[in-house]
């Protein structure tokens, strides 16, 4: 079985932005030298216990840190940025760190929608975006191949086409993936012929709909043959499931709050969240996420990721490790982030 890492690199209350970029950079080393096959970053906008604002930006930092993982978004919001500037950002990562790189391409905006329009800028991007989704999708891969794109100009100019590239020569891509979580994502990636990841530590729910119909409705394209695709979990593997569940808390009450509407703040430390009261709905929420997370000992663990493995069938998990820390811990570590990482791959490579 592959594994691979998802980090949404979270800032602790005891940690600086730059304390959460240290440890992030430890994370993809020991993921890195453990055989992880893939480390992805998302973004995310003005949350404060998410430091993955920018994916192209964290890619070439880790890309210089480590040598074998592929890197990549998991993803990049489309809606927020003109296409050619995502295929030149990518482009770029491709060529200095060839064959190594993921495009993933996600449709939600990932903020709220106050920031969502700061990001679109006084262009005053629209729902117009959204429905361009689709066309979007293949400008992009379009304008990183060799020959880029032709744009159409007036009879009236010295050229009716114009070539328009996202970088002068390109010799390799990089691979592009669609992430959702619903079944248009699912529609939309069987009907280009695109690599697919449900998200599955997101939601949850119409994981398994979701992906039979990708395989059932796939139409083979130059970018795939034939389906590809695996999902995500939140993890934390500790030396025993009351701690794994302990390292795990803060996380899920951090998405109980964000389900039901409270104001978010920096991760807790195990402490806090434990004298933490929530409500019932919060309480609800933390409870769905404990229930879909691989939580536990090293063995069960193991047998969790087997068992998503079996049930969906596939032969890669992306792990999303979670856990956060006891009060007292060196503010630039993660370490129960990187233990779980050194348990999973222990028990299952």
């Amino acid at each position: 079985m592959r594994l691979s890492v998802l980090d949404l690199v979270p800032v602790r209350t005891d940690q600086s932005t730059a304390d959460a970029l240290t440890a992030t950079t430890h994370l993809a080393q020991t993921a890195d030298r453990l055989g992880y096959t893939r480390y992805w970053l998302p973004e995310h906008h003005n949350m404060p216990a998410v430091a993955a604002t920018s994916p192209p930006v964290l890619i070439a930092h880790l890309a210089a840190h480590t040598t074998q993982l592929r890197l990549g978004s998991g993803g990049v919001m489309l809606p927020n940025h003109a296409p050619l500037a995502v295929a030149e950002q990518f482009a770029l990562l491709e060529a200095a760190n060839p064959g190594r790189i993921d495009l993933g391409i996600g449709r939600a905006p990932g903020s709220d929608p106050v920031t969502s329009l700061a990001l679109r800028g006084a262009a005053g991007r629209d729902d117009r975006d959204i429905e361009a989704f689709p066309q979007y999708l293949d400008d992009v891969v379009a304008l990183m191949g060799a020959r880029g794109v032709r744009v159409p100009l007036p009879r009236d100019l010295m050229r009716e086409n114009y070539v328009l590239k996202a970088t002068p020569a390109a010799v390799t891509e990089p691979r592009m993936w669609l992430l959702g979580s619903s079944m248009y994502s699912a529609h939309l990636a069987a009907a280009k012929g695109l690599p697919y990841v449900f998200a599955h530590h997101f939601s949850g729910q119409g994981t398994a709909e979701a992906l039979a119909v990708y395989r059932d409705e796939f139409q083979p394209s130059d970018l795939a043959s034939e389906p590809v695709t695996f999902l995500t979990v939140n993890a934390s593997v500790a030396e025993t499931s009351e701690e794994a569940r302990a390292l795990l808390l803060p996380q899920l009450q951090m998405m109980g709050r964000l389900r039901t509407g409270q104001p978010l703040g920096a991760l807790d430390l195990v402490e806090d969240a434990e004298a933490t009261t929530m409500t019932p709905q919060a309480q609800a929420v933390v409870a769905s996420g404990l229930a879909r997370a691989v939580v536990g000992s090293p063995t069960e663990a193991a047998e969790q990721v087997r068992a998503l493995a079996e049930e969906f069938d596939v032969d890669e998990v992306m792990v999303n490790p979670v856990g956060s820390a006891r009060r007292g811990a060196d503010p630039a570590t993660a370490t129960a982030r990187d233990t779980t990482l050194e348990l999973l791959a222990k028990e299952l490579f």
